[in-house]
């Protein structure tokens, strides 16, 4: 399974960015994570899409101001970011489990893509 992040970006704070997870090399729908680390913290969960359920989970941090969706023509997951603030400032990574579970955690996740800079000025 290989994940590619194709760009983050850099924006005015209130600005908008969507990042996307171009993912191949699986058969069966997988759940997929958005998680992010910003300097000096730990790595933490922003949003899951849960393919088989349908549903999304997302952290606190960016409830209500982000959507997370997946193309299955081209097998891409997105992570729509609104409001944006500088405390999104951060690394964004998307990750998929070898087996799909409903955790939120990192250490959960075994495939990991190179993760993509996020700058909000």
């Amino acid at each position: 399974v290989q994940l590619v992040e194709p760009r983050g970006g850099s924006v005015q704070a209130g600005e908008s960015l969507r990042l996307s997870c171009v993912a191949s090399g699986y058969t069966l729908p997988m759940n997929m994570g958005w998680f992010r680390r910003a300097p000096g913290k730990e790595r933490e969960g922003v949003a899951i899409i849960y393919r088989v359920l349908r549903s999304t989970w997302y952290s606190d941090s960016v409830k209500g101001r982000s959507a997370c969706s997946h193309d299955n023509d081209n097998n891409t997951t997105y992570l729509q970011m609104n409001s944006l603030k500088s405390e999104d400032t951060a690394m964004y990574y998307c990750a998929a489990p070898r087996r799909n579970h409903c955790s939120t955690r990192a250490s959960d996740y075994d495939y990991w893509g190179h993760g993509t800079q996020v700058t909000v000025s």
